[in-house]
């Protein structure tokens, strides 16, 4: 006999522990983010976006020796096959590019005889290539889509500094460039969140790690967990000026509707990357004239979270997205991008989870992902359909 059919508390798997895992720890009531034991405060502030991957790949620091050796070997794997800036070139120029950079990082698999390989050590030489090349990639879309030449990557600039140099065409000024490579710090990784989830589980079907990196940016690019800074900024433009912010917080909740980058799926507390992207965004607001956005960001933070607690009982956490989105556009790096600028950053965490996933040990490697789910449909009961061919229906 069919089970009897009773309602089903679809939770997206919230609260349930699916898996061990050594890379991170996101502790949302203490409003902490842990990297392989370090907290974020003191990575953010102390090491570079290659030392970050480089503690996500190997478990550890490296010394001095091991970061210059680390540094060159992306530096080689930089640059893209020819074939695949071709390919690039024949894409309409308004295709979204969240889009352009997963279709890429298919085209980026066709080049790489790793991909038959699966051992670790292949799979390790793909996760370097990827994190090298997928800065290649976005920042040659980005040249492309505007009929600009296609910059070359340099042996002589650092990792954040290089993107910047292949998207604007100038090297960039040692400040604003380390503000970008502590956003690639603070961005490299976040336990399991959607989009790492959906690249552990291509990988846990032993899939090669290009197809698993490509499927966590088809996560990233749903509205739901990647472009929250891009609605940031939107907003901040919607409102226009600190004048605005009351009339604008007032309506949005008498309509029911949220303040994009308050609240966090995980944080009960302010998320602790805010607290580092503030200051660099009201000084690359100072850098660039125009103090604004960063203005209206502060301005809209208190306000809205008073007027939340006070209509709502709610305690509104700020998260990631609120201050990225006024840094990255006064960094120059266009609006639709930032999504794209995310996934750059978060290749380190995705790849590091796919080694985990395909390669720990195997007491603590999950088996491939396999949920149930609960059959709610039309005809659950007892009884069940009668065929009826098709010349009788």
């Amino acid at each position: 006999m069919v089970e009897e059919c009773k309602p089903v508390l679809n939770t997206g798997l919230r609260g349930l522990i699916i898996a061990s895992s050594k890379i991170s720890d996101v502790r949302g009531s203490e409003g902490k983010l842990i990297y392989r034991g370090y907290l974020i405060q003191d990575l953010a502030d102390k090491v570079c976006f290659e030392e970050t991957a480089y503690l996500l790949l190997y478990e550890k620091l490296p010394d001095t020796d091991e970061l210059v050796a680390f540094k060159e070997k992306l530096k080689t794997e930089r640059h893209i096959p020819q074939e695949v800036i071709d390919a690039l070139k024949t894409r309409p120029h308004g295709a979204l590019p969240m889009d352009i950079l997963q279709a890429g990082i298919g085209l980026l698999a066709h080049h790489d005889s790793d991909v038959r390989d699966q051992s670790r050590d292949a799979a390790l030489r793909m996760a370097i290539r990827l994190i090298a090349r997928m800065p290649t990639l976005l920042a040659a879309w980005g040249r492309i889509r505007q009929g600009e030449d296609v910059v070359s990557p340099s042996s002589d600039l650092d990792h954040a500094a290089n993107f910047l140099y292949m998207l604007h065409g100038k090297v960039p000024d040692h400040e604003v460039a380390r503000f970008l490579d502590t956003c690639l710090v603070l961005h490299a990784e976040h336990s399991f969140n959607a989009s790492t989830f959906a690249a552990r589980e291509v990988a846990s079907t032993k899939a090669h790690m290009y197809a698993a990196i490509a499927a966590g940016v088809g996560s990233l690019s749903g509205d739901l967990h990647g472009g929250a800074n891009v609605r940031v900024m939107e907003m901040l433009k919607t409102i226009g000026s600190i004048e605005n912010v009351e009339s604008f917080v007032k309506k949005t909740i008498s309509e029911g509707k949220k303040i994009m980058g308050l609240g966090h799926a995980v944080y009960q507390t302010d998320d602790p990357r805010t607290f580092i992207l503030a200051p660099m965004s009201k000084r690359m607001g100072e850098r660039v004239g125009e103090t604004k956005w960063y203005d209206l960001s502060k301005t809209l933070e208190k306000v809205a979270k008073a007027a939340f607690k006070k209509e709502k009982g709610l305690d509104l956490p700020v998260n990631v997205d609120f201050y990225s989105a006024s840094l990255y556009y006064s960094i120059g790096i266009p609006v639709d991008f930032f999504s794209p600028v995310f996934a750059i950053s978060r290749v380190a965490g995705w790849t590091t989870h796919v080694l985990e996933e395909q390669f720990a040990d195997a007491a603590a490697k999950p088996a491939l992902y396999r949920p149930e789910s609960k059959y709610v449909g039309e005809y659950c009961g007892p009884d069940q359909c009668e065929f009826v061919t098709i010349d009788k229906r």
